[in-house]
């Protein structure tokens, strides 16, 4: 059986969903009955497979642009894969990077809220990315909060099989006992005690300025000596974000990373106090399955697929209520019985999240398109 699996959209590697991408493939069976044919950029073709085994990898020439890859998706993605023949093509970018006419089976991974994809607001992509959704075979939804977006959006709820990303047990489990006061991570040196949100500054959804307020009321009730360390990469929230860091009394406490590497996450979780995470449009939530792996206890906001992903096993809280926020910080920080308690039951719960059952999930949904 020959599977195509589109690459376009993954970040070259660099992004969630490129990360989302490496780990399934590294977890994919070795079956001599099953061929994987990647396709995608040139500048990708070692990015996600070496020359080995069952995989290969073709280029499309097209420029090295969002809009050049959707435009391609659009017109020319179509007659691409039949000529390939494939027996079922996996777009592992999303329905932003997905065919919109289909003559063999088609499934469509989606790790993002649908309704809230910036495309969206433009009348001709939307109609693009729900005819992506709309005729290929099958859809794999991260959650069941993303498999509800869409259903509202008018795509059948029967053709959406919700399939929970995996996280890395490899990199992201507990630490012991920690030593000092400064965790070195080059080229930072973050002294402990801190929070950790690791997010990026993309818009006020993810909900930054409103941690950055219940921390500065945190600091002020409680006096502790706690920093807030934001890890995310620049984005179109990022002056905002900055701006209300340096207008925060207790701006010299908060530390903005910038990009961190996901392999030096483990490291950074492992320090930190607590995970916290106010975010109310998560889709997917695997930093706080991997902050709880790492063996620190969570607060997260009770909206989108957190409560799904997290479980009873972190704490919940209003962001946008200053007050409660800034009372969940100071007790999974101070109460001793609570930290305990999520940290024994996050390190239970996270262990039915690996790479090996996402893949395998995967292989199944695929394998059923050529059936139907």
């Amino acid at each position: 059986m020959k599977i195509g699996i589109d690459t376009f959209g993954c970040g070259h590697g660099q992004s969630g969903v490129g990360l989302y991408l490496m780990s399934l493939i590294a977890n994919f069976p070795k079956d001599e009955q099953l061929h994987f044919h990647l396709f995608g950029s040139k500048i990708d073709k070692y990015t996600f497979i070496s020359n080995s085994g069952n995989f290969s990898y073709s280029t499309v020439s097209i420029p090295d642009s969002s809009v050049a890859e959707f435009l391609w998706h659009s017109s020319r993605c179509g007659s691409f894969v039949a000529k390939q023949g494939y027996d079922v093509t996996f777009y592992a970018g999303g329905p932003r990077f997905a065919a919109t006419s289909y003559k063999s089976p088609g499934v469509i991974v989606v790790n993002d809220v649908v309704s809230e994809l910036p495309e969206m607001k433009s009348p001709l992509s939307s109609l693009q990315i729900k005819a992506a959704l709309n005729k290929c075979t099958s859809i794999i939804a991260a959650s069941q909060f993303i498999k509800k977006d869409m259903v509202a959006l008018g795509v059948a709820a029967d053709k959406i099989h919700v399939v929970h990303n995996g996280i890395d047990h490899s990199l992201f489990y507990p630490r012991g006992e920690l030593e000092g006061d400064i965790v070195d991570i080059k080229p930072f040196a973050i002294k402990r005690p801190y929070l950790i949100y690791a997010s990026r500054l993309q818009n006020q959804l993810k909900k930054h300025i409103e941690l950055i307020r219940a921390f500065s009321l945190f600091k002020e009730k409680t006096g502790l000596p706690h920093r807030l360390v934001l890890a995310g990469s620049a984005d179109t929230y990022s002056q905002q974000v900055h701006q209300a860091t340096a207008e925060s009394p207790y701006a010299s406490d908060i530390f903005l990373t910038g990009y961190f590497p996901h392999e030096n996450l483990p490291q950074l979780y492992s320090n930190a106090d607590a995970c916290i995470v106010p975010s109310v449009n998560e889709g997917v939530g695997l930093p706080v399955l991997e902050a709880m792996a790492c063996g620190i206890p969570v607060a997260c906001a009770k909206e989108g697929a957190l409560p799904e992903i997290a479980g009873v096993h972190a704490l919940y809280f209003d962001p946008d209520n200053g007050e409660e926020a800034a009372g969940a910080l100071e007790q999974i920080v101070s109460d001793q019985s609570l930290r305990a308690k999520l940290v024994e039951g996050g390190l239970d719960w996270t262990r039915r999240f690996s790479w090996e059952r996402t893949a395998t999930r995967t292989l199944e949904v695929l394998l059923s398109a050529t059936k139907g």
